[in-house]
């Protein structure tokens, strides 16, 4: 007799194994709380990105979704970016990266979300800098 559950099982298990996050209805993954970050700059007024996305200009307060403990939630890429732009000739673009154990497979290093984010806009980047256009 013939066991027709094994491929049903092996199906569900590849589903699982392969799904990545569950999001829920609000756009957050499930199981993450909120944090609220401040993002502050040298100089107000600033157009800041987290991962790509326009959140705001500076200074403004942001919510990080992570893990209950309050480290970044691994997704995408294993990390999360947060950009300052200029504000006047002279200043530097600015990035802070925190890693979120996106690409390790259940054992990534998380970084803690902190609660403010300073940007030293008149900081010149140290090593190569590459800016790619949008």
């Amino acid at each position: 007799m013939k066991n027709h559950f094994t491929p049903i099982l092996f199906a569900a298990a590849a589903a699982g194994l392969f799904s990545g996050c569950e999001t829920t209805n609000t756009g957050h993954p499930a199981g993450t709380v909120p944090y609220a970050v401040s993002i502050e700059t040298s100089d107000p007024g600033s157009r800041i990105e987290v991962d790509g996305d326009y959140v705001g200009v500076s200074p403004l307060t942001v919510t990080v979704w992570g893990d209950k403990d309050g480290t970044f939630h691994g997704a995408g890429d294993g990390h999360t970016v947060f950009v300052a732009y200029p504000v006047r000739a002279g200043q530097f673009v600015q990035r802070k990266v925190f890693l979120n154990g996106g690409q390790q497979f259940m054992f990534g290093q998380d970084d803690r979300i902190p609660s403010r984010i300073y940007f030293d806009l008149n900081q010149k980047p140290e090593g190569l800098q590459v800016i790619l256009p949008k």
